[in-house]
């Protein structure tokens, strides 16, 4: 068999058997993941590039007629709605008997969970095909990372109800993290702010599912409602008086005596304020500014690499840092 000419026959040649899948749902996760490649060699707005690859796909095979090629671009079409040409797109004469059913789902539950610290939080939507011949209850994970400011990971797979019952008691056994129902705007605003920074980046997270349930959770996150348009929270730096408010209720607090920085004398006070000083500085670098959120991982952040790229120690400013 010739290889084939060029990406577009490379897709077509991966979805030849795309009518034999079961359902709805494994044809629109193999969709997703024949688009994921796209995804994670787009050097930047990888969103973007996914929706240009969909839209020529769409315009290179309008003729083709066999029953995995229709399918396939009824398949993108659901899943990259915005594409040029996708609305244009009409199931062939030997669609699937699921082929009614692509994209027609509906929200059943939603949820987050996260720990303590605020360093990351995932939100758990689920949803139900229409009609059963779609395919089974499903749930969509993104997990958000607070601390680099991205959607770091997104899965989309079932069974729902498995699922849900992993994350519940995996919560239930970790004091350190929480869990509740959460409003489904919520979640796609959230998810999909933090998402759209992922998008851009140069490099995406090395593991996870992010590139092959990218399409596929884009188009579960259409179906939440939508939250009322607003600006994203931008965190004002503070001024130079609010630096000094902040510092010296630290230093007049339990924590501050437990670690002896009450009894500091003159000769380090120098040092002292201008570490405190480093901890704002660091503090005003995370994408959702807040320098009373702290945790083991920013700690770590903070001593093992922000310091070492950022700031200029002498021997007393080191001697005060762990």
């Amino acid at each position: 068999m010739a290889p084939p000419r060029t990406p577009y026959d490379a897709v077509l040649h991966a979805a030849r058997d795309v009518t034999r899948l079961d359902c709805a749902l494994d044809a629109e996760m193999l969709g997703a993941a024949l688009l994921g490649s796209v995804y994670a060699i787009a050097e930047t707005d990888r969103s973007a590039a996914v929706r240009e690859f969909v839209g020529g796909f769409l315009a290179a095979t309008s003729r083709r007629r066999t029953a995995a090629a229709t399918t396939i671009r009824s398949v993108f079409a659901t899943l990259v709605p915005d594409a040029e040409g996708a609305a244009r797109v009409r199931p062939g004469s030997q669609a699937p008997a699921w082929s009614g059913q692509l994209g027609r789902v509906h929200l059943t539950g939603s949820w987050a969970y996260g720990d303590v610290y605020g360093d990351q939080t995932s939100y758990v939507a689920t949803f139900a095909y229409d009609d059963d011949a779609g395919g089974p209850e499903h749930a969509m994970v993104a997990l958000i990372d607070h601390n680099i400011g991205i959607t770091k990971d997104i899965f989309v797979g079932g069974p729902a109800e498995r699922i849900l019952d992993q994350v519940r008691q995996m919560c239930a056994a970790d004091e350190l993290t929480w869990f509740r129902e959460e409003d489904p705007a919520r979640i796609r605003g959230e998810v999909a702010r933090h998402l759209a920074v992922t998008d851009d980046l140069g490099e995406l997270p090395g593991e996870g599912a992010l590139a092959t349930d990218r399409a596929l959770a884009g188009a579960r996150l259409a179906v939440l409602p939508a939250a009322p348009a607003t600006a994203p929270p931008v965190a004002e730096p503070l001024s130079a008086d609010e630096r000094t408010r902040l510092v010296r209720r630290f230093l007049a607090s339990p924590e501050a005596a437990r670690a002896g920085l009450d009894t500091v004398d003159d000769a380090e006070l120098a040092s002292l304020h201008f570490c405190l000083g480093l901890l704002l500085d660091h503090a005003a670098s995370f994408p959702d500014a807040d320098p009373l959120r702290w945790s083991p991982a920013v700690a770590g952040l903070f001593l093992l690499d922000w310091v070492h790229r950022r700031a200029v120690l002498d021997m007393d400013d080191a001697a005060m840092l762990p």
